[in-house]
Parts: structure tokens; sequence; C-alpha cells
């Protein structure tokens, strides 16, 4: 796929309020600070389409971006922001709830991971909530540049691993780093792939 155009459409806190034009939509979330949008810009080659910052938790709002005016891509607040306090915490949670629950244009949700560390809770707890709820979903290890092949084999392994526990077939699952755009092919043919599955 070559993205020709990627532009910013609505920022909101409320689901009900995304577009509803009948597009496919494809979000992203993760952890904060898992680099996702570092990994957004790298995806449609645009600097600063997506807010990077070195300090956790700046995305809060449901973020839409349409691209090549045929499909979305939604960036989704991080989850787990340990400083928001409580409250902050629970009300981001709820607004990422009600649009993967109440969303019938989100296509396929990316869940990033740092592929650096090892599984953690909060991850599983989410990637197993996604199950429960039937969300289609695919895994997206980022920061691979950061770690050697042998290492980043061994992580995903481990990963794997946990997941085939409580998973009786794992989701696809892609490996990338924004600094050097590897997966940003293969993550935009799989996109693809879709929608034209769906145009059938």
């Amino acid at each position: 796929m070559i993205i020709k155009k990627a532009e910013f459409i609505i920022s909101n806190t409320d689901p009900t309020q995304c577009p509803h034009d009948g597009k496919p939509e494809y979000a992203f979330i993760g952890r904060s600070n898992v680099g996702k949008s570092s990994l957004i810009n790298m995806l449609t080659q645009r600097k600063s389409l997506a807010m990077t910052s070195s300090t956790p938790g700046k995305t809060q709002l449901i973020n839409h971006f349409l691209i090549n005016d045929e499909w979305y891509l939604v960036d989704l607040p991080g989850y787990g922001y340990a400083q928001r306090g409580k409250k902050g915490r629970e009300q981001i949670q709820t607004m990422i709830n009600r649009y993967l629950e109440e969303r019938d244009e989100l296509t396929c949700l990316f869940v990033l991971l740092d592929c650096r560390h090892e599984p953690q809770k909060i991850d599983l707890e989410f990637i197993n909530q996604l199950g429960e709820n039937g969300i289609p979903f695919v895994i997206v290890f980022t920061k691979t540049d950061k770690i050697s092949n042998s290492r980043l084999k061994e992580n995903v392994s481990v990963y794997t691993n946990k997941l085939s526990e409580t998973w009786e077939e794992l989701p696809p699952v892609f490996h990338t780093s924004s600094e050097h755009k590897k997966g940003r092919e293969e993550i935009l043919d799989y996109i693809e792939t879709i929608n034209l599955s769906l145009k059938n």
C-alpha cells in the first residue's frame, strides 16, 4: 500500500462522536511509552501526524486520521499510566472500553508491546479481555532495533508461549522498528488485504 494522503479528522472522548461514514477503522493501542506515536508516524511517513513525547500518557483522546480517503487510522490513549491517578486511569479505561465495544467500524486493533520486556500482567489481561469480547486484533512488537535478533526471538517466544496457555490460536504478530522503518510494509499490506476483502 502506498499512502498518498493522511489527514487529521477529529479528536474526542466520546465514541458516539467518532466519524460515521462506514469506512473501516484500524486502531492502535498499547501501554504508555510503547512507541505508538512513532509507529503511526512511521507507517504514514508523516513526521508529526501523531504527537510524540518523552512524557508517557501524552495521548488522552481518540484521534482519527483519514488515510487515502479510504480508511481511518485511530490513535487510542495508552493504558495503565500510573501518574494519571486512579480517577484519570479509570476515565481513560472507560473511554477505551466504550470505543472497543461500541464501534462497529473497528475492523482490527493493533496491540503494541515493547519487545524488550517480559510479558506484563496488564498487557495479558487486556489481550484476554479482547478475546472475551470477540474484538479482532493483532500483536505488534515495537522497538526491535533496541535489542539483538536472538534476544528478540527469545522474548517473542516467551510471550507467545505465555499467550498459548489461554489461547488456542494466536493472532498475527508483527515486528517493528520505527527507527529503521521495519514492519511498515507488512502492516500496511495486512490492512490493504482486509480492505480488499471488505469490498468483495
